[in-house]
């Protein structure tokens, strides 16, 4: 019988972006199954997204930014072993050691060792003090040491230093940017982008020096950061100094091993990815390619790793050069540039609009003959998605066209159809119109193509490419969608679902009843506009009682038992000891079961309809009033303590939690709004994954919108910074009703801001810069809420006729449901649910 022949080893050190994007390829093309595979990964957790590192400080946790599928490696076989380096290489032997001291033979290597962050050679580089910005656990070192500190300075303009001084300043550091060329982001954009991003960069509150360098760190008596001496002579305060120069390939485990790399750098590959080894790959950051370059993006990486994976299956496959496009949003500027950005073509001509007053600037460099050659966008970089594909083409309308703002041009009617099927869209994963035209959805072109995945500046431009629904109607009853039917009722100051219907439904369901789609739907909009519409705002008048949610129906929320939970409003989980009393009470006097809520109340299950009014009238004598936990409203803010207690607080989030739950309580919307204030960065109230979110800062509140710690968790995205508690106020009023008039139905403030067009920008556009002109209108909206606000239990226990309603029986009003009974457990009750018992057939009669 013949030996089995052995397993090919597969041995990759590093595990960053581009080391787990050819595992990905492994297994996408079977690999995994015929390979044992093993990784060296020098840090202690698996590859995560570099590219976002900097939202780390936004709240994204190391795990969010994690990579790797749950269960990725085990469903593959592969050996990942963290915290353990390749230390050295021997060729001839074909195997590999680790720092622990593991040899670890291959029949294929693959090196994807990255980068390392250039620190200039100046005296002090080493102090206290000074820090890199490349992993997460730089992130979390940076984040401790500027507890303490008030100022910090990023060394390096380029596109890591401003997220790095962004990331200063969002720690509430007075912070300064020294670079040593003329301009920021000096390979990227050129001089007349360079001054835009600048003086937008400067309005944001942050000092800039270009063309001056760092002469040497200087430190105080304890030897720490205390200042920086630059090359022009002057010397600038700072506490923290952050080096973020470039990058240099991480090259010496290969230069000891004695595979080839260039002069300047890199180890040195062919078209396949190959060393001067054949049986060593490199790919990424540490590979010198076989155009002479070392590409520091992650797209020619992603490239460079799935060319490896063909060679090794023996498939033909070049990486020969990529394209260095890139389009990132930079302290909130966006930023693009693409193809020959800086016009280094003979005899191309630029085609430029500059507006200094609002930050922007275009540049499109075309050839003698019209073909666009490249580009620089700052500032407004909305039409990158378009223009890159269209590089090397001429495109269909003029170049003065595709750079003034609409108004001083003729409208430029180019969008995706005028791409070829060839374009990429995704230069991430290099994936084409023709690929992405072949999917329906976006999260078919995620999953089937990995396009919209990396870096998501294509995400818009497959947004456009992809078919829209045939009917957007709400329901079989409306042809209009959730947010068209808002304006209906708003403009024509509609006050009840029947003139609506009769009015504006769909010709064959007019004079019908309508369905449970819209119905709770047109509910909700009629009592969100109630106060500007002068209808009534208690939800159980007249005919609005009919279009409740079931919750809705007696101001509570249904059990599984046939029981009601009463949850009465605590703003901000600040109480009282009385107050606190009062409830327990109320628990022990109709045995109800109590919990406390992740969102700072406490929670009263067990109520039968007819206790409900009983309830209410023992919690509104004591001050209480209805929590709206059974409704598509404002839930809670919940709070930390602020800097009244607790030693890093910067701002009384207590207070500003009561003052916002106060004002935006009882608020109808399309789904239920949760929201939370932090007083310092430490984040304890979880503010980034609510609705609206506020962080204090040094200098006043930062204001996150989106979040969502549900079933499918977002971060929120940051919409202003270092705002007064007017403007904070002003700018959730605008976010609340802008949110309440144009999502769908049952859509949460995640889903809706990834839908809306132009996404974060555009909202930021509406609610900040008022560019619609439609921010008072919506301020007046608000004000109508809160001067009309009343509470719905107080309003339900002064009407005898409204609580006709809260009986279990209509025919026998106070007697009780006789199907709603309890069980103790753990000193209270629970639902005492019926189970249902199988029993055979012949014991009941029948036949087996």
């Amino acid at each position: 019988m013949a030996a089995p022949t052995p397993t090919p080893a597969i041995v990759l050190i590093g595990h960053g972006m581009v080391g787990q994007r050819y595992l990905e390829a492994l297994a996408e093309r079977g690999a995994t199954a015929t390979h044992r595979i093993t990784v060296l990964c020098e840090e202690p957790r698996p590859a995560y997204d570099r590219v976002h590192l900097t939202s780390y400080f936004s709240g994204s946790s190391p795990e969010e930014l994690s990579l790797v599928p749950a269960g990725f490696m085990e469903q593959h076989g592969i050996d990942l072993r963290l915290g353990d380096p390749a230390e050295s290489i021997d060729l001839q032997a074909r195997t590999v050691t680790s720092r622990s001291g593991r040899v670890v033979p291959y029949d294929v290597l693959v090196l994807a060792t990255g980068s390392y962050p250039f620190v200039p050679p100046v005296p002090g580089k080493d102090a206290p003090g000074c820090f890199v910005y490349r992993t997460i656990e730089d992130l979390l070192a940076i984040e401790e040491y500027a507890q303490t500190r008030t100022t910090g300075a990023v060394v390096g303009g380029g596109l890591l230093g401003l997220e790095a001084a962004g990331a200063l300043q969002g720690l509430g550091l007075a912070t300064r940017i020294v670079e040593f060329a003329p301009r920021l982001m000096p390979v990227q954009v050129d001089e007349g982008g360079g001054a835009a991003l600048l003086r937008t960069i400067e309005g944001m509150g942050l000092t800039v020096h270009t063309g001056v360098g760092t002469q040497e760190v200087v430190t105080g008596e304890d030897g720490r950061v205390s200042g920086m001496r630059l090359s022009d002579g002057s010397t600038v305060a700072t506490e923290l100094v952050v080096f973020s120069a470039g990058v240099r390939p991480r090259d010496q485990l290969a230069r000891d091993a004695g595979l080839a790399v260039g002069e300047r750098g890199g180890i040195a590959v062919d078209a396949r990815c190959r060393t001067s080894d054949p049986h060593v790959y490199a790919v990424g950051e540490c590979a010198l390619a076989a155009d002479g370059r070392v590409y520091g993006l992650v797209a020619p990486g992603y490239e460079m790793a799935e060319t490896a994976a063909e060679d090794l299956l023996g498939r033909e496959k070049e990486f020969t050069g990529a394209d260095l496009s890139t389009k990132l949003k930079l302290l909130g500027v966006d930023v693009a540039s693409f193809g020959d950005a800086h016009g280094a073509a003979a005899d191309s001509l630029d085609v430029v609009y500059s507006d200094s007053r609002s930050g922007v600037y275009k540049k499109l460099v075309v050839s003698p003959d019209g073909v666009l050659l490249g580009g620089v966008l700052v500032g407004d970089a909305d039409s990158y998605g378009l223009l890159r594909p269209l590089t090397g083409s001429v495109p269909p309308v003029s170049p003065d066209q595709l750079v003034l703002p609409a108004g001083l041009a003729p409208a430029a009617q180019l969008g995706p159809s005028a791409l070829p099927d060839t374009a990429v869209i995704c230069s991430c994963h290099n994936v084409t119109k023709k690929a992405i035209t072949a999917c329906a959805t976006l999260p078919e072109v995620k999953q089937c193509t990995k396009a919209g995945t990396g870096c998501g500046s294509c995400l818009k431009v497959i947004g456009q490419l992809l078919p829209a629904p045939a009917d957007k109607g709400l329901c079989g009853c409306f042809p209009f969608t959730r947010a068209e039917l808002y304006e209906i009722v708003r403009t024509r100051r509609l006050t009840s679902y029947e003139q609506l219907l009769d009015g504006h439904g769909r010709q064959e369901a007019r004079g019908g009843d309508g369905c449970e789609v819209c119905k709770p739907a047109v509910g909700s909009i009629i009592a969100s506009l109630a106060p500007t519409l002068g209808a009534s705002g208690y939800v159980l008048d007249g005919e609005q009682a009919a279009l409740q949610d079931t919750n809705d129906h007696f101001l509570a929320n249904l059990q599984r038992n046939g029981s009601y939970s009463v949850v009465p409003r605590i703003p901000g989980g600040e109480i009282t000891p009385d107050k606190l009393i009062v409830i327990g009470e109320v628990a022990r006097d109709f045995g109800l079961y109590t919990k406390i809520t992740g969102g700072q109340r406490i929670d009263l299950f067990g109520a039968s309809v007819d206790q409900l009014p009983r309830i209410w009238a023992r919690l509104v004598d004591a001050g209480f009033e209805s929590g709206h936990a059974y409704g598509k409203a404002l839930r809670t803010v919940k709070s930390c303590v602020g800097q009244t207690w607790c030693r890093y607080g910067v701002q009384d989030s207590v207070r500003m939690a009561i003052d916002l739950e106060l004002r935006y309580r009882g608020l109808r919307a399309p789904h239920k709004l949760k929201s939370a204030v932090s007083g310092c960065a430490r984040e304890c109230a979880e503010a980034q994954s609510k609705d609206f979110g506020v962080i204090a800062t040094a200098n006043g509140w930062n204001l996150y919108v989106g979040g969502n710690g549900g079933a499918t968790p977002r971060h929120a995205d940051l919409l202003a910074q270092d705002l007064s508690d007017a403007e904070l106020v002003r700018l959730i009023d605008r976010f609340l009703m802008f949110y309440i008039r144009t999502a769908d139905r049952l859509e949460r403030t995640s889903t809706w801001l990834d839908r809306l067009e132009g996404g974060l920008d555009h909202l930021r556009d509406v609610v900040v810069h008022d560019s619609l002109g439609l921010c008072d209108e919506l301020e007046a909206l608000m004000a109508d809420h809160v001067a009309n606000y009343r509470d719905e239990w107080a309003e339900t226990l002064q009407d005898p006729d409204r609580l006709r309603r809260f009986v279990s029986f209509v025919n026998a009003p106070g007697a009780p449901d006789p199907t709603v009974r309890f069980v103790p457990e753990r000193d209270q009750v629970k639902p005492d649910l019926a189970v249902l018992t199988l029993q055979p057939l012949d014991a009941v009669g029948g036949n087996r």
